[in-house]
């Protein structure tokens, strides 16, 4: 048997590792590893103390382990871990020979850091709560002081005493980490999932090229149109900070005698219309155009810039644990506005000459063009394009599939307009009659809004949600289209309560199987529900509670809340549990297509949603090769209707 090394690593640097990501900050030339810990199989963990003498000659046990290809090396989010070794040692570290123990934690519900984990494992060791004291102290720069005596930085010798219980914390981060892979050694993870991990991590260690002229010139460009908005309002106001809320409030009592108690977003269309002044209005305009925040990702590009000029790890494997899709991280791909501009091309190429007069005179509003661009920043390397593909309606796909709602899979068998489809059936219509020019086209907002918001039992405030009065739907009509929409997809319906019932006789004590090879059961304090690709999502410490308003019992769970992002017990029910199926088998969809888009030689540079961005040599592979790899259904899913469309670009947008 390999042996297995857990590492830990305490680290310098005075990049902010949050802000900028671990690749910029493990690049700056002040970086260094403070600390190693590690242990080997079931031998103490042991601390080699870099920054207080110890040496790391040629051949040292840990250099000769962590090198060596047969020994498995474990960490707790060990991109980290892997990134500054690689660096430190000037060494490739990887992923192949690597296991990140977060990643098994987050499989299993459980909260993604190493305390949370811990603490919800009740393990006997937990992670030392002086860690972040000590972290602000050694691993970061500090501010210079007469009591420091005007030093930057905290060394060993400053505080010899913090220092050896800086030592003992690596360790404990060693054996907690340990702790936690033991603990969950036993449970099932798909081999599937490992070879994901690993996919993952050469995806992020690739990165993403980055266009730094657009990026400088769009930051350049926004300075200076505030900076003239600024002026305006200054001498229309008089004010000296036309940004700040007070002083505005203060100068429309004065100048319009109205009392203002916001000037967010929501309050300023009512408010446009309650003063009456020219300058009151004019100011208006301007601080709305002041508060747009245009430049924040291209801010983030350049704090992720890395010296290859390429943007590493903006995605986090297993980022959202209850689905197991990926979360964004830096400059948050996953949220990035969409393309409403006529010519992208011509607004980058006047951004990027620095011809910001032509550019406003063409394309208008300044902020509004720059969030435009902000997609065409991400290029692809020197001698290739882009291929970017992205699944159609996907989950619209797999909820039929799962459901066996079968005038849904023949829809998307033919032409796929599902919008329309569900719209003629809602309202007894023809399918061509509710086409764009069509007598009843009206009706397609209907259509579309339905089917985005009520395939998890979803009711009026999802419509409302997804936008149902922005497109015109009156609200009393709202109820009647949730009625249609429920009684046009009887299956799916059904399929809520399949589920719910699936998982509360399996909280209850049985093994329940529904269709498509999805299994419900209870094990060692998780309730697991099996997917068809065979993985498992995990809901931590299920129990049944009363729910008075339904007068029902519900099913309760241990997990991470979303919105406060607190350790506390959830709820849930059959329409949430159908929506964490989906979204799950959705995302095990583009697990499997990746890998087989990787295998056969195509370079993913990152990926959004349902979307693939393909770095391709000029003149090698093909958008039709790439549709055709997405449009096979895994092994799994058969019978599953995939469809993918896209299109080769000079640069990433939003077809």
């Amino acid at each position: 048997m390999a042996k297995i090394m857990a590492v830990d690593i305490e680290t310098y640097s005075s990049v902010d590792l949050v802000a900028s990501g671990v690749r910029p900050y493990s690049e700056a030339d002040d970086f260094e590893i403070l600390l190693i810990a590690y242990k080997v199989d079931d031998e103490p963990t042991q601390v080699i103390d870099l920054a207080g003498g110890d040496k790391l000659p040629g051949v040292t046990e840990f250099t000769a382990l962590l090198l060596d290809p047969d020994v498995l090396k474990t960490a707790y989010h060990a991109a980290f871990e892997r990134t500054c070794l690689a660096r430190w040692f000037q060494s490739p570290m990887p992923p192949e020979q690597w296991s990140c123990t977060m990643v098994l934690a987050s499989n299993l519900g459980l909260p993604g850091t190493l305390a949370g984990a811990g603490a919800a494992l009740g393990l006997d060791k937990q992670k030392m709560t002086e860690g972040k004291e000590l972290i602000q102290y050694f691993c970061k720069p500090c501010r210079p002081t007469k009591t420091n005596g005007g030093r930057t930085r905290n060394l060993p010798s400053d505080a010899p005493e913090k220092w050896e219980l800086f030592k003992k914390y690596n360790i404990r981060d060693v054996d907690v980490e340990v702790d936690i892979r033991q603990r969950l050694s036993g449970f099932f993870i798909p081999e599937a999932e490992r070879l994901a991990w690993q996919h993952d991590q050469h995806i992020n260690d690739l990165g993403v090229r980055v266009d730094q002229v657009l990026m400088h010139q769009a930051q350049e460009l926004s300075n200076q149109y505030n900076t003239r908005l600024m002026d305006e309002a200054k001498d229309l106001t008089g004010l000296d900070n036309p940004k700040s809320a007070p002083q505005v409030k203060r100068w429309l009592l004065e100048h319009e005698g109205i009392e203002v108690p916001s000037l967010n977003k929501e309050a300023m269309p009512e408010l446009m219309q309650q003063v009456k002044s020219p300058e009151a209005r004019r100011m208006l305009t301007i601080r709305s155009e002041l508060s747009k925040t245009s430049v924040t990702k291209y801010e983030a590009m350049e704090r992720g810039l890395c010296h290859d000029g390429r943007v590493h790890n903006l995605l986090q494997f297993y980022g959202a644990n209850r689905t197991g899709r990926w979360a964004g991280r830096l400059v948050q791909v996953q949220t990035l506005p969409q393309n409403k501009l006529k010519d992208l091309e011509l607004a980058r190429e006047l951004v990027r000459d620095g011809e910001f007069e032509l550019l406003e005179m063409t394309f208008g509003s300044p902020p509004f063009v720059l969030s435009q661009l902000i997609r065409t920043t991400f290029i692809p390397s020197e001698g290739c394009r882009f291929i970017v593909a992205d699944y159609s309606a996907i989950e619209a796909r797999v909820i039929a599939w799962l459901a066996g709602e079968p005038w849904v899979l023949e829809e998307f068998k033919g032409d796929g307009l599902i919008y329309e489809a569900t719209a003629a059936m809602m309202f007894h219509k023809v399918k061509n009659d509710i086409k764009k020019g069509g007598p009843h086209a009206d009706l397609r907002p209907k259509g579309k809004v339905a089917t985005l918001a009520c395939g998890y039992q979803g009711g009026v405030g999802a419509l409302k949600r997804m936008g149902a009065l922005e497109s015109g739907i009156p609200e009393e009509e709202l109820p009647g289209i949730v009625n249609r929409w429920r009684r046009a997809n009887p299956h799916i319906v059904r399929f809520w309560y399949d589920v719910e019932n699936a998982a509360i006789r399996a909280v209850q004590g049985e093994r329940v199987a529904l269709r498509h090879g999805l299994k419900f059961f209870c094990e060692r304090g998780y309730l697991f529900i099996q997917l068809p690709s065979g993985r498992r999502l995990a809901y931590f410490q299920p129990r049944l509670e009363p729910e008075p308003k339904f007068n029902k019992e519900g099913i309760t769970y241990m997990g991470v809340d979303q919105e406060k992002k607190t350790w506390s017990r959830q709820k849930t029910y059959g329409g949430k549990l159908v929506e964490n199926i989906v979204q799950a088998t959705a995302r095990d969809c583009l697990r499997d297509t990746m890998r087989a888009l990787w295998e056969v030689g195509y370079e993913i540079v990152f990926h959004v949603h349902d979307e693939v961005i393909i770095d391709a040599p000029k003149g090698q592979g093909s958008l039709e090769d790439v549709l055709e790899i997405m449009g096979h259904s895994p092994r799994w899913a058969f019978g599953l209707p995939l469809k993918a469309a896209g299109f080769e670009a000079p640069f990433y947008m939003k077809d």
